[in-house]
């Protein structure tokens, strides 16, 4: 009996999980439209073909976090990386570390997801503009970043505006401070809007 790939793509849309039962997984050109579709179907795919670069490089622009099922080798080019932490900044934690170092590639990771900052190096969570992009995208970055970030007013008072619940990550020290400013802000904020 022929199967019906179309059939079998459309519900791959849906459900990656469906490609398991496609008989098709070794056709490159069946993997590639089906990871167009649902780019975490690589994880199904031969093995030969997660070290195809076009069928990696088209998973991880679907879903980046498809980079976690690319062969070893494709993990370490720059393109596919780039191109997966674009699409889902926490495909960074699928990286060889010298990507968890890379300023830009980091970058990249942050600004699409600010979480992304908890699989940066240690030596980029004391870097100011990523730290300051990552908590500017999600405030709950702020408890991946260096205690010397953590206590830069800037850094703090951006977090917090993004998300408020950043307030009680806070250290005892810099909380009074902080939550002094916010209410002369929001007393500015309230005049202002008479």
């Amino acid at each position: 009996m022929k199967e019906d790939k179309k059939f079998i793509l459309e519900a791959i849309k849906k459900n990656g999980e469906a490609f398991k039962l496609a008989r098709s997984r070794d056709d490159s050109k069946f993997v590639l439209d089906a990871v167009t579709k649902n780019g975490m179907v690589l994880e199904y795919a031969y093995e030969k073909l997660k070290e195809e670069r076009e069928i990696v490089l088209a998973a991880v622009e679907q879903n980046g976090m498809a980079l976690e099922h690319a062969h070893f080798r494709l993990k370490k080019d720059r393109g596919i990386v780039l191109a997966a932490v674009q699409q889902n900044g926490l495909a960074l934690q699928y990286t060889p570390d010298e990507f968890k170092r890379d300023d830009k590639i980091v970058l990249f990771a942050v600004k699409q997801n600010g979480l992304a900052l908890q699989f940066a190096s240690d030596i980029l969570k004391f870097n100011y503009e990523i730290v300051k992009n990552a908590v500017n995208q999600n405030g709950l970055a702020y408890q991946y970043a260096s205690d010397y970030m953590k206590n830069k007013s800037e850094i703090v008072s951006a977090a917090v505006r993004q998300n408020s619940k950043v307030i009680e990550l806070l250290s005892e020290e810099i909380r009074p401070s902080i939550e002094r400013k916010l209410e002369d802000e929001n007393k500015i904020y309230i005049t202002r809007g008479r």
